[in-house]
């Protein structure tokens, strides 16, 4: 588990990808220690398992799917990405639950300067934007943020200074892709609910909520 709470920014100097498989190599310093093989980190928001360590970097396998649903496969040698280590027992949980496990992909749209901060306007698909919640927290590249607006087609976030100085998120452009990940409580809750949805292709539905979804006499026959 990852909070979102970005530790340093590495660089890419090495990445090999196919369309089943490959692996990329990170230059680090900060995520380094301690590290050991097996360990995880986050990179650019996506769980990755170190399969490596050398000197000042570390090497990770990337399956079919990472490549598919991220922009790992996409980066240039010498790009800069997000870091951050698996959360430690003992430490401070400062982000948001952030599993590793990418949604999908956005593009941003734009960068809007507003006083000390700057708004980021992303499009994202509609399966991503539905469990967006105005005031709640997404992972942007592994970033741990707060969503300032949202609406059928895009959504925004306000980033301070200090976010855009220990982060790759103000160094994009528009038209740049990145990793998203909703936040893990919203995806359970829907999960969750949806046996009384009244969507058929549901294996456990109960008998009560297969006809339609809850009713008033539902409600009350448990008790509501």
């Amino acid at each position: 588990m990852f909070t979102g709470i970005i530790e340093e920014t590495g660089t890419v100097k090495k990445i090999i990808g196919h369309q089943t498989s490959g692996f990329i190599e990170i230059k680090a310093k900060k995520v380094l220690e301690g590290t050991n093989i097996g360990d995880s980190i986050a990179v650019n928001g996506v769980c990755l398992t170190v399969t490596k360590l050398q000197g000042d970097s570390f090497v990770a396998d990337v399956m079919a799917e990472t490549l598919r649903k991220t922009n790992l496969g996409s980066l240039p040698i010498g790009a800069s990405v997000n870091l951050e280590r698996a959360m430690a027992a003992n430490g401070r949980f400062g982000g948001h639950i952030v599993s590793g496990h990418i949604d999908g992909t956005g593009t941003i749209q734009a960068l809007e300067p507003e006083g000390n901060a700057v708004w980021v306007t992303i499009q994202a698909p509609a399966s991503i934007l539905h469990l967006i919640v105005n005031k709640g927290s997404i992972a942007i590249d592994g970033i741990s943020l707060t969503v300032a607006y949202v609406d059928d087609s895009v959504f925004k976030v306000s980033i301070i200074p200090h976010t855009g100085e220990e982060t790759t998120l103000l160094k994009s452009r528009p038209g740049d892709v990145v990793n998203l990940e909703n936040d893990v409580v919203g995806k359970y809750v829907e999960k969750l609910l949806l046996p009384y949805s009244g969507n058929p292709s549901t294996e456990s539905t109960p008998a009560s909520a297969a006809s339609g979804g809850i009713t008033m006499d539902f409600l009350r026959e448990h008790g509501f």
